[in-house]
């Protein structure tokens, strides 16, 4: 696994490109090749992710899900995974503004301008 932001978008460019090669080539609803394009993306996400996080300690706006179980009938669950990711939302919404980069105004035109 690289640590280079570049090298791991590469790679997650080329696991977008092989998934619609793969997408445009279907051969049924459970082609292979599909599902495997599709978790290519997802793991090729991570870690990009991971590298984006330990070079420049900045994360994406993206989340990966993971595909449920049909099985499982136990609504507790569901709820409980939905207050996690509302957290999860929350904590991240607060670090999308720094209002500190907004409070100088551009008299001329009204654009604010940032630091």
């Amino acid at each position: 696994m690289s640590n280079d932001p570049r090298a791991a978008l590469q790679t997650l460019v080329s696991a977008f490109e092989e998934h619609l090669a793969a997408a445009s080539n279907r051969r049924g609803d459970d082609d292979p090749a599909v599902d495997g394009a599709y978790i290519a993306i997802a793991d090729a996400f991570d870690a990009y992710e991971e590298a984006l996080y330990e070079a420049y300690d900045e994360v994406t706006p993206l989340t990966v899900f993971a595909e449920e179980d049909d099985d499982s009938d136990d609504e507790d669950d569901d709820e409980d995974e939905d207050e996690e990711l509302l957290e999860d939302n929350e904590m991240l919404d607060e670090d999308l503004v720094d209002e500190e980069d907004y409070e100088d105004l551009d008299g001329a035109d009204g654009a604010r301008s940032a630091r």
